[in-house]
């Protein structure tokens, strides 16, 4: 089973490039998860043979949004994580099927001069919450733009983005607290010493000509999931945003 996620910065203009179809089809994924929509209902009629799909709008027009193209049939769908102050952004969509939960989540940014970090803290506590309730019923696979570059080995230049937002010690501590509740970093745990390989690039500098990037697009799943998985993969070579699709395949 592959499962994809993208954050694609604007599906109409990704799809406008000839980027979105294209991708989508060659990726052939049973799951394909994507963030920063930026769209309304009815913005863009995108429907693939054999697939459902699901939408998280932002209440804010050109903003946010979530989707989940699937193959599968799933038992229940929900939006948001039932917490008023957190669910008017389109920032999440579970899918429960039969054996796990899969989260499809935007992480909110912390913003320049770290004006949303406060809000930040909020939210990783609340949605942690929210996946240990998940976890409590079924194993969970969460994906998305989690706006965070982990360690070190994650982005191109630790040392000068230390207190920028996505490389602040208080957002990389959120992530270590929610592997430490019973998560796994997928690509991590294929490619624990894997270098200079990013997912995302700014737009500014001929960042991705350098590759001067950060890794914060993942695929964390609960451990007990780990014997099920069979690799885990970013896929640099696909453009059409500033973020690359990640990859999840499962036996």
């Amino acid at each position: 089973m592959k499962l994809i996620s993208w954050n694609v910065n604007g599906l109409r203009a990704c799809e406008g490039k000839g980027c979105f179809s294209e991708a989508f089809k060659a990726l052939d994924a049973d799951f394909f998860c994507l963030q920063e929509t930026k769209m309304q209902e009815g913005q863009l009629d995108l429907a693939f043979d054999g697939y459902t799909s699901y939408w998280n709008y932002a209440e804010k027009k050109g903003y946010s949004g979530t989707a989940i193209f699937t193959r599968h049939t799933p038992l229940s769908v929900s939006y948001g994580i039932g917490i008023d102050e957190h669910d008017h952004e389109g920032r999440v969509i579970t899918l429960e099927m039969d054996d796990f939960f899969l989260v499809c989540c935007y992480t909110p940014n912390s913003q320049d001069g770290l004006k949303r970090l406060d809000y930040r803290m909020r939210w990783e506590d609340d949605f942690r919450s929210y996946l240990k309730q998940l976890d409590a019923k079924k194993p969970v696979i969460v994906c998305g733009d989690l706006n965070v570059a982990h360690q070190e080995i994650d982005l191109k230049n630790p040392k000068t983005n230390r207190k920028n937002a996505g490389f602040t010690d208080e957002e990389r501590e959120k992530f270590t607290i929610l592997l430490d509740n019973g998560f796994t970093d997928s690509f991590r745990f294929f490619y624990p010493d894997m270098k200079d390989i990013y997912s995302w690039w700014s737009y500014r500098f001929k960042a991705r000509e350098k590759n001067a990037g950060w890794r914060i697009d993942y695929f964390v799943v609960s451990n007990r999931l780990t014997p099920l998985m069979e690799d885990a993969k970013i896929h640099t070579e696909i453009y059409g945003s500033d973020h690359c699709p990640v990859e999840l395949i499962l036996k």
